[in-house]
This record gives C-alpha cells, structure tokens and sequence, in this order.
C-alpha cells in the first residue's frame, strides 16, 4: 500500500487534513515510538486553521482504517502508528528523501503492463489504472501502461485478483522506437512540469506564506504539498527532459526551506505535543 492510496477516501477523493495529517505523523511520529495526545494534535493544527471537528474527524476515520492505533492514560486519548501506517509512512519517506524529483539514474528499461479486462469488471480496470497512475506509469496504447525502470506491480495484481488478465514486462526501446517518444505519448510532461511551476510560484519567494503564524505550520504545509506532488510524478527519465525541468529547482527549494524550518518547528512542537510512550 502506498501514501497516494492510503490518503485516497472511500469517494476516491483525497482529503487535505488527512494530507496533513500524513505529514505530520511521518514528521512527529514515525521512527520514534511513541502516541500523541489528541488535544495536542488539535493544537498544532489549529496553527493551518483546521477546527477541533475537522481534526477529531481525521483521527477518527484513520483509526477505523487501520492506520492509527488509540492508547488510553486516564482520561486522555493517544493516537500511535499502526505497523500498516508506519509502512504508508515509511514509503512517503523514501519519496521524499530517496528518490527524489528527478530520475538521473534510469538505466534504459521500461516495465510494461498489459491488462484486459470485461465491462463486468469496470471498477476493477479503474482501481488498476488508478493504482498504476500512483505507481508512475502512463498509458502508451490502449491497455497497455509504461513506466521508466523496474516495477513490482505484483502486489497490486495480488490484491487486485487480476493475475489471468494482466501481463507484465521489462524492455527497451527498439528502432524505430525512440524512449524520449515514449515519454511524450505516454505522459503529460506540460501538466507535470505545471505542478511543479505551481510550487515554486508559492515556495520560492523570500518569505513564503507571510500570513501562516510560525515555521512549524509553515513545516507541514511545505511537506504536504510536495509529497503530492512526488508521489504523482512518474519520476521520468531527466534524459528525455529539457533542461530547465521545474522539478530541479523545486526540488532545491524543498530540501533548503525543510532545512530551514527544522529547528523552528520542532522547537515549537516540544510546547505543543503531549506524547506517550509505546
């Protein structure tokens, strides 16, 4: 399972305090041991304007889908990580810190996915193209699906119960192929590069968000939004990139504000949390 899947509702839509609330516990909590009390997460999120009603509610619908666990000490709820939503978390973290923005190591492979599926089975061929989407590929020729590198799609097959309708791949490009044709047919270089810009426009300023109260709301906020924006790049070959690929200078801008707001924010969250340790 991975975070685009896990932030994703039972309407399929994703929900900005639950985004949040991703970042907040792969910050605050993951690695670390330890639940939170809920009135101090309450606290902390009444800095980005979200209400007691909105966060309680997160909390809870995460609870129910297995990603929080809650301790009890008196009277007092703790919300701590489930193995399932450390594992969600863990794959944020990798995204963010390994893998990066921009793919300078593609070694030439592709791995194809070719599916078919009956009109009976709609709403499976959209969770598989939906999941597909989240794991970097891009439609090339009907239902065959590509993205750059080795991917192990066999989970998402497993749990999808689709191993008699589905065909994966590794493979290059032959001529008269080209792969930077690949990448133009298969993805929306202009819509990702847009996302990216879009960033920039609100994080590459001198003073970026002047009206958030403090670093530490400026923290969460700052790694929402670029963990949706890396856990929808398909992470393309800079190869077959141009030059002055957005996502360089996004990425730059990232890692020198996260940098930034580090002490800040973790100075203000030790007056904030309230934490029990597991």
């Amino acid at each position: 399972m991975t975070l685009g899947e896990a932030e994703t509702d039972d309407q399929g839509q994703s929900a900005r305090p639950q985004s949040l609330m991703f970042s907040f516990l792969g910050i605050y909590v993951l690695g670390r041991g330890v639940a939170v009390y809920s009135g101090s997460v309450i606290d902390v999120f009444a800095r980005l304007g979200l209400s007691e009603e909105a966060v309680r509610s997160t909390l809870t619908r995460m609870a129910k889908r297995g990603l929080l666990a809650r301790h009890r000490r008196g009277r007092k709820t703790y919300f701590g990580l489930t193995a399932y939503a450390a594992e969600v978390l863990e794959d944020g973290r990798r995204r963010v810190w390994e893998t990066g923005a921009v793919n300078r190591d593609w070694d030439g492979t592709w791995t194809l996915v070719g599916f078919s599926l009956p009109d009976s089975r709609r709403s499976t061929r959209h969770d598989l193209r939906s999941q597909l989407v989240w794991a970097g590929f891009g439609p090339l020729l009907g239902g065959m699906w590509i993205a750059p590198g080795a991917k192990d799609v066999s989970a998402m097959v497993a749990a999808l119960g689709l191993h008699d309708h589905v065909t994966v791949l590794a493979a290059r490009a032959l001529k008269p192929t080209e792969s930077a044709d690949l990448v133009g047919r298969a993805f929306d270089t202009e819509q990702i590069a847009g996302r990216y810009r879009a960033f920039l426009d609100r994080w590459d300023t001198p003073r970026p968000l002047p009206s958030l109260p403090d670093d530490l709301a400026r923290q969460l906020l700052l790694h929402t939004d670029w963990l949706q924006l890396v856990r929808q790049d398909p992470h393309l070959p800079a190869e077959h990139l141009p030059p002055d690929w957005p996502a360089i200078r996004a990425e730059q801008v990232f890692r020198s504000l996260a940098r930034a707001y580090e002490g800040p924010a973790r100075r203000l969250s030790g007056q904030f949390l309230d934490e029990l340790t597991i």
